[in-house]
This record gives C-alpha cells, structure tokens and sequence, in this order.
C-alpha cells in the first residue's frame, strides 16, 4: 500500500476536484488492486459519476505512467477478480427508507429483493457483459454462483445490510463486474426490483450458506446469459424489442469471436485467456 501512496493520493485529488462523493480507498486482496467507495447517490447520479471515476482513474494513472484497468479478471499471476458490488436503496418522496421494516427487510423490500432474483439470469447479462466477467462466479470466491440472498453475506448473490429498523438498512447486489455499462445495469435492477413489488413476488428464505442452497445458478459464460435475456418478457417489455435485439446481436458477436479463437487455438478455458487480455485489459 505504501508503494502505491502516491499514486492513490492523486487519484483521490481528482475525484474530490471532479465532484465525485469518494467515501474511502481500500487495498483489496491481489497485487495492485484497490476498491474505492461512495456516498450513495441517486441512480442516474450514481451511472454518471461511476463513468466519470472510471475515465478519470484510467487518465490519471496514465499521467503518472501506471496503468489501470477495470477487466474483471486479468490474465496474470497472482491477480484476483474484482466486481462491482452495487449498493442498492429505497426511499419516498421523504426520503424515508423504504427498504427499512420490522424484520430483516419490509414487504416491500421483499417483493424488490424476490424481483432481484427471478430475473438474475437476465440480467446477468448487463452486470456482466464481458466473456472475462464469468471468471467470478466460482464458488467460495466471495462472488455469487447462484441467485439467493443472505444476511451480511458475501456469498449470497444479494447481501441484506442493516435491516429490523435500521434506517440504514440497503442491498448489495453482487453480480457485477467493474467493466459493465452503469446506465445498464442499474436499470436492469430497477426493472427487475419494481417488477417484484409490481408482483408483490414472495421472498424465499435466506440461505446461510449461499453456495450449497438449492437455488437456480447463474449463468455461467456470456453465451448463457444472453440465451436468458432472449428470452425474458420482461427485458423485451421494459427495454423495447429493438434493443434488446440489438444488443443480443452486439455481444453474440463478441462472443462468437472469443469462441472461434478458443476453437482455433484449442486451449482449456480455465485461467484467463490471451484474447481476453487483448480484447478488454486496455479497453475497460
């Protein structure tokens, strides 16, 4: 961490003169790696200064001659996945917590979180729209494999904090990697949360241990999830038919070409590959 002082410092400058509400930087657990937290915003707020951050950081780093990426999981030794863990809050025109009740989380709270989960596989695609962002969902990797929730869990695919009247009760969806359109995935939460209380969907219980419950898993590589969101009513309803062909189309293409390179190179899919690494480590 002392090696890399110097450079947080300024990262931390830039933000702060940006406007950006940093709350904190944190070493994480790989070489180099460092999470960055903030104050809560609303959602279209929020989007805006997660691009900003993203654009900035990769600018300053470049001035000072390092290098920064947001690829979920470079293909280097030593390197753990990163994920952005995505915050989540109600509230009225009050701005009372509506996620707050007398029990773990209200009922309507519920229903959001119940959304959150029978649409997962959908919208996994928007939290994780890279071919290199699957490399997270492994089990015990303190990313999620399936679609379930837990109390302060960071297993779970969605982890409850606060919660029995605690004003500051909010959801921390774990599905996302560091290189997803922010515009995207927050409204592919909001349509599958609002879908929920819509619905007044019922919450299963929560698993203590997230990684041995019997829930639908997530998909698995790129290809999974944008045979889920082909076929979701939902995503086609909410975002139009347009473009969510579109959009199917843009990424069966990426990862078709990821595919016709593993095919060609014939190299087991274990550790991150050399077409990852040149298709998103300097791009994100």
């Amino acid at each position: 961490m002392d090696l890399m002082q110097p450079v947080l410092s300024e990262l931390a400058r830039a933000y702060r003169a940006l406007g950006l509400p940093l709350r904190s930087v944190e070493n994480e657990w790989g070489p180099g790696q460092v999470e960055c937290t903030f104050t809560a915003q609303r959602a279209l707020r929020a989007a805006d200064d997660f691009l900003l951050f993203r654009t900035a950081t990769r600018q300053v780093c470049r001035r000072l001659g390092c290098f920064a990426t947001f690829m979920a999981r470079p293909a280097l030794k030593g390197y753990y996945p990163s994920g952005w863990h995505l915050h989540q809050s109600l509230i009225d025109g009050d701005g009372r917590n509506l996620l707050a009740g007398p029990e773990l989380l209200s009922y309507l709270g519920q229903s959001y979180v119940a959304g959150l989960l029978e649409h997962a596989a959908p919208s996994t695609v928007f939290a994780t729209p890279t071919v290199n962002g699957y490399r997270r969902y492994k089990p015990n990797s303190l990313a999620p494999d399936r679609a379930g929730w837990g109390y302060d869990h960071r297993g779970a695919m969605v982890r409850v904090l606060g919660g029995r009247g605690d004003p500051a009760t909010r959801l921390e969806n774990r599905l996302g990697e560091p290189a997803a359109n922010p515009y995207l995935y927050i409204a592919s939460q909001l349509v599958a949360g609002l879908d929920g209380i819509e619905r007044s969907l019922k919450l299963a219980p929560r698993d203590d241990e997230p990684y041995s419950a019997e829930r639908p898993l997530l998909p698995t590589n790129l290809g999974q999830a944008l045979e889920a969101l082909e076929a979701s009513a939902l995503f086609r309803r909410q975002f139009g038919d347009v473009f969510v062909n579109y959009y199917l189309k843009l990424k069966r293409s990426e990862y078709g070409r990821y595919r016709q390179w593993l095919d060609a190179v014939r190299l087991p899919e274990d550790e991150p590959t050399q077409w990852e690494q040149d298709e998103y480590f300097d791009f994100f």
